[in-house]
């Protein structure tokens, strides 16, 4: 049986034989694997079609896992799992800090990596809102596909960036609660700079416009001054 989300697994790994292996399991456990050896070759795969998962090699030959991982997650929250023959607990803790998931060390058994694979996103679909959950609110008006990242409003698909919509479908997964800027930063984005959670603003401003939301009598996000924001819609039964 297939993913539920219809999307790939994205396999980057040079050595040919153990991608082969990785991509023949996963597809016996009905995943659709997408395999790529070199971090071109998988940002190229990965714009053409966003995975549901990545597997990556850390040692390739153009750059480095752990830059890959940086560049993949750059504005989407990919799960990565790090497959490499670094075993110390420092490197796992390194790949940990980048934001890896998971981490699993050569030599390795491909039914505990097929294991791994479901576990997470078992976990990612229990966790996080935007992996399992279609929502509409007042009547069909605005309808928010979880799945596939995409946003219709008044039956117009409209386009939302990566970020733009995690913040949108957050504050939309609790109407009327109250979302500080910090707490958007972190349940939306699951990084924190400093002074970052200022640009939630910006990303309000964004969304405001393209659901024409007049920002002085907003319908769907709310500005509650001093705290931060809030999702006004209802939601459809």
């Amino acid at each position: 049986m297939l993913s539920p989300m219809n999307a790939p697994i994205l396999v980057v790994e040079d050595d040919k034989k153990i991608a082969n292996i990785v991509r023949i399991y996963l597809e016996e456990a009905g995943f659709r694997v997408i395999v790529a050896d070199s971090g071109a070759a998988a940002r190229v795969a990965a714009a053409n079609e966003p995975p549901l998962l990545a597997i990556l090699d850390i040692g390739l030959p153009d750059t480095s896992g752990e830059i890959l991982c940086q560049e993949l997650q750059e504005d989407t929250d990919l799960p990565i799992i790090f497959l490499t023959s670094r075993a110390s607990e420092e490197e796992r803790l390194a790949g940990f800090a980048l934001g890896a998931e998971d981490y699993i060390v050569k030599p390795f058994s491909p039914r505990e990596l097929v294991y791994r694979v479901k576990a997470l996103l078992k976990r990612i679909k229990r966790d996080d809102p935007a992996a399992a959950l279609l929502m509409s609110f007042n009547g069909g008006e605005l309808a928010l596909d979880g799945h596939n990242y995409t946003v219709t409003h008044q039956g117009v698909a409209v386009v939302f960036t990566p970020t733009e919509f995690k913040v949108l479908f957050t504050l939309a997964s609790v109407p009327q609660k109250v979302f500080s800027r910090d707490e958007l930063v972190q349940k939306a984005l699951g990084y924190q700079f400093e002074g970052y959670e200022r640009s939630i603003d910006a990303h309000v401003k964004n969304i405001r416009h393209k659901l024409a939301d007049d920002p002085r009598t907003p319908t769907y996000i709310q500005t509650v001054y001093g705290v931060g924001y809030r999702f006004g819609g209802r939601r459809d039964v």
